[in-house]
Order: C-alpha cells, then structure tokens, then sequence
C-alpha cells in the first residue's frame, strides 16, 4: 500500500534503538542494537516484507545496511558481506 504521509514504523518500538537505515527503491531497512528489520515491496527478494526482522542475519553483529533497487546489502562486524535480492 502506498504510503503518502510520514508514519512511524510501529514495529520499530519493540527495538527503539535504532542505529542506521537505508531506503532502497522500494523498500527500507534499519539496524537496531537487536536485529535488522525490513519493510516495504517485497518483490524480487528485496525482503521488504512488512515490518519484519530479518531472520537469516539473527546472530549477526551487522554494523551498516544498503538498501538498493532489487537487492540489499550487510557489512558484519566480521567483515563479512551479506547479500539478498536480485
């Protein structure tokens, strides 16, 4: 659904630390001090599946997201590089 005025990302509130995000082209993604979250399309493996916590990064330590136009990105503090989407 489209989204013409600003709204806060109610799931968010559960893990109100918030350190980072990126806005792709569709879609959105946050780092807070638990986990990483995703929302908006979600078509094309973008994960912008409604509010949700990215399960396949849980136990992570990610540092920094990007989201882009069919894909996103995760940088651990490993150094290690995490990549989803078209």
């Amino acid at each position: 659904q489209n989204q013409l005025l600003p709204k806060k990302i109610e799931a968010l509130a559960a893990d109100p630390r918030v350190v980072a995000v990126s806005a792709g082209e569709q879609h959105s993604l946050a780092i807070t001090a638990g986990a990483i979250w995703s929302w908006g399309f979600g078509g094309a493996g973008r994960l912008g599946h409604g509010d949700k916590k990215v399960e396949a990064l849980a136990g992570q330590r990610v540092v920094a997201v990007s989201a882009g136009y069919d894909h996103s990105l995760a940088l651990a503090a490993d150094g290690a590089v995490w990549s989803w989407g078209y």
